[in-house]
């Protein structure tokens, strides 16, 4: 038997430099449906989109698998990639879920985070209040939702972040939509505010409080963009301020 402990480390570099693309690509794919530049419904042409990354299909089509499995994307049989539609009933049921999830996590996230996780969160708050003050809206948005996220994963619950995760993904073009008014976006970062001043002095029953209006709030502001009642559904005909 050959011993290979002394045998120089082959290069792994090809799969690596390919994953990335493939990353770099699924995240690219992700931010043109979360800003609607590929709109519900559409179908998403390989030829034209690879001529616009300057990629082949195969990453293209690896980035439609993941996100499928975020429920971004459908793949039909015999039309390909399309992008998938989520009705506002649908997104008002997920938002009053993720609400109470996001709600026990602050709690639990106030009991077990170190002085050093929390700091790390209020340091990610910062970046994103300075994004906030430049209005650059498509970062702000990422680093909101992984700040979400860091939250949930420091209540150190492994069930309520698989199901957070599942719903949280669905998610995220209409949340990137509910804060495209000015005032809507005002006041989520206020209640952002407010939520990191409670995770910061580690009060749960505030933080968990907090949280749950802050997702209730979103779907109020979700409707809003959309012009439909938020309890009804129905189309409502008022004109939104600017």
């Amino acid at each position: 038997m050959t011993d290979v402990s002394n045998e120089r480390p082959r290069d792994a570099g090809g799969p690596i430099a390919w994953r990335s693309l493939h990353e770099a690509v699924t995240a690219r794919l992700r931010d043109l449906i979360v800003e609607g530049q590929l709109p519900e419904g559409s179908r998403i042409v390989e030829r034209e989109l690879c001529g616009e990354l300057g990629v082949s299909r195969t990453p293209l089509r690896e980035a439609f698998k993941v996100l499928a499995v975020e429920g971004l994307v459908e793949i039909l049989p015999n039309r390909g990639a399309v992008v998938a539609r989520l009705g506002p009933r649908a997104a008002r049921d997920m938002l009053a879920v993720i609400a109470r999830l996001e709600a026990l996590a602050g709690e639990l996230a106030c009991a077990q985070a170190s002085d050093a996780e929390i700091a790390s969160l209020q340091a990610l708050h910062g970046r994103m209040m300075a994004l906030y003050r430049r209005r650059e809206r498509l970062e702000y948005f990422h680093l909101n939702q992984d700040i979400h996220l860091a939250i949930v994963r420091l209540a150190r619950n492994d069930v309520l972040q698989a199901l957070h995760a599942r719903l949280h993904a669905r998610m995220k073009r209409i949340r990137f939509r509910g804060n495209d008014i000015p005032g809507n976006w005002a006041a989520a970062v206020a209640d952002h505010e407010a939520i990191m001043a409670a995770i910061a002095r580690r009060d749960g029953a505030a933080a968990a409080a907090l949280l749950q209006r802050h997702l209730e709030a979103s779907w109020l502001r979700l409707a809003d963009s959309l012009r439909i009642d938020p309890e009804t559904l129905a189309p409502t005909t008022e004109e939104i301020a600017e």
